[in-house]
């Protein structure tokens, strides 16, 4: 069932369950009252308006309400209105109708804040509303059908709800692909579904079989997939406006399951190895609704797609990979079999001269260990590219951090029979190296950032817009950084 995200002027007087903001400054009895609150139930509940309190009770029409607190008011922004959205339709996962009435209590926003606020609100709605079923003989899927987010009469802001219930369900389209077992989403599988979103956005799109591959040079994809019973694939998918201002590269790292290869994972550490592929479910979340947004800048993406596993000619440790672009790599874990497939699409990613690149990818549990599994990693060639990344993550409510590139730490790449090698000799700052190792395969001259995703792909709890498993981390991301992107930022 999809769910219909719509603007109204008011609350209308046909809904099951009307949600409510509360912050912290006006969890008063005279505020209260005068919203019509049950004063003494919600002080029984110890309500206090501290944020993400939630209490369900009855106000003075009868009315089912579910109150939300929201801590300061000073302090709420849009990242709270996302999570506000996602904690009303938990809320309301048991009803068909959902009334959000919390614009209207932020009267002292402007037309830009408000509109802001309802993009994140219907984003929130369509996240928290999320659940994964497919394999289940009995689902209990939320069975929320209409959500009213009222205060919203304005065009813009009525246009914003509609933009921001689409880019969660783009986001929950990621969550899907992450999700899906990897025996069964394999890599032929993946790439018809990039052809099923070209087909329906009317995108360009290319991919290539293991022939083609071969004849591409690109020994990091054919080394992993050695030793897989399903061939590889790799999609080229591109989104080309009239008049385009720019290329934008995005690419991502598509391992449909990870296995470790003959450097073999630990039974508990492949339990959640079908989310290694949460670059490309990215990528492929952002192509699913960019015709909406309407970037201005061509965006290209570069997925490779193969499962790491462990045949009888599986890539061993000590075998040398040559890469696209002629650099020679010994591998000496084959469980570091990210870097490898990435280092060929990044390689062609330059080859066609893009304005800027950004890749997404589930690459080291070192990331976890350093930022836990809320804020992913960003490391970049260029500092201005950086920022813009950054500042694009900040709007879209998806945190990330950055990692320094120290040039001294590449020695520890060093290989003694190829050009380098897939693992550090440190043990630490496994991150770093895993970017420094990319950037090898990026041309000098072009600005690339890195986004280590391994923590942020998959979460193990529900948390507001967050859903246990997959998470579609990066699809708003990367939706931001297209829609502002201009072609002015290159290596000094």
């Amino acid at each position: 069932m999809s769910l219909k995200v719509t603007a109204v002027r008011s609350v209308p007087a046909a809904t099951d369950l009307i949600a409510v903001a509360v912050s912290s400054d006006s969890a008063n009895a005279k505020q209260l009252s005068a919203r019509g609150l049950p004063v003494a139930l919600l002080a029984a509940q110890g309500f206090t308006g501290a944020a993400d309190q939630i209490s369900l009770v009855a106000d003075a029409k009868g009315r089912a309400i579910v109150v939300i607190g929201v801590g300061p008011a000073d302090s709420v922004d849009a990242n709270r209105f996302r999570r506000v959205g996602a904690q009303a339709a938990r809320a309301a996962s048991r009803v068909k109708r959902l009334s959000i009435d919390v614009l209207g209590a932020s009267a002292d926003l402007s037309l830009d804040g408000r509109s802001a606020a309802a993009h994140a609100l219907a984003e929130g709605v369509v996240l928290g509303s999320y659940r994964f079923t497919e394999y289940q003989s009995d689902p209990k899927p939320s069975v929320l059908l209409t959500v009213t987010i009222a205060g919203g009469g304005a065009v813009r802001i009525a246009s914003a709800i509609t933009e921001g219930a689409a880019i969660g369900q783009a986001q929950n389209y990621a969550r899907d692909l992450v999700n899906r077992p990897g025996g069964d989403l394999i890599p032929a599988e993946l790439a018809n579904e990039a052809r099923r979103i070209a087909k329906r956005e009317g995108l360009a799109i290319k991919v290539l079989g293991l022939a083609q591959i071969e004849r591409l040079g690109l020994g990091g994809l054919l080394g992993v997939n050695r030793g897989s019973t399903h061939e590889p694939r790799f999609v080229e998918i591109t989104y080309a406006p009239a008049r385009a201002k720019g290329t934008l590269a995005l690419v991502g790292k598509g391992i449909t399951f990870d296995s470790g290869g003959l450097s073999i994972k630990t039974g508990e550490g492949m339990m959640s190895m079908k989310m290694d592929m949460g670059g490309a479910a990215a990528v492929l979340g952002f192509f699913s609704v960019v015709t909406l947004i309407k970037p201005g800048c061509r965006v290209v993406g570069y997925i490779p797609m193969t499962d790491n596993m462990s045949d009888g000619d599986a890539m061993r440790p000590g075998d040398v990979l040559t890469i696209r672009n002629g650099r020679t790599v010994e591998v000496l874990n084959t469980d570091a079999e990210g870097r490898l497939v990435l280092a060929d699409a990044l390689s062609l990613a330059c080859e066609a001269k893009p304005d800027a690149i950004v890749d997404l990818a589930t690459l080291t549990g070192a990331v976890e260990v350093a930022l836990g599994g809320r804020i992913a990693a960003v490391m970049a060639n260029n500092d201005d590219w950086r920022n813009a990344v950054e500042d694009a993550a900040a709007i879209a409510g998806e945190r990330i951090w950055p990692l320094p590139m120290p040039t001294d730490y590449r020695s520890f790449l060093d290989s003694d029979v190829a050009d380098l090698r897939n693992i550090s000799r440190s043990r630490g700052g496994g991150t770093i190296t895993a970017g420094l190792f990319l950037q090898e395969f990026v041309a000098n001259d072009i600005p690339w950032a890195h986004l280590d995703i391994a923590g942020t792909a998959w979460s193990e709890s529900d948390d507001a817009e967050t859903t246990k498993g997959g998470t579609g981390y990066g699809v708003r991301l990367l939706l931001e950084l297209a829609r502002s992107f201009t072609p002015t930022v290159r290596r000094r």
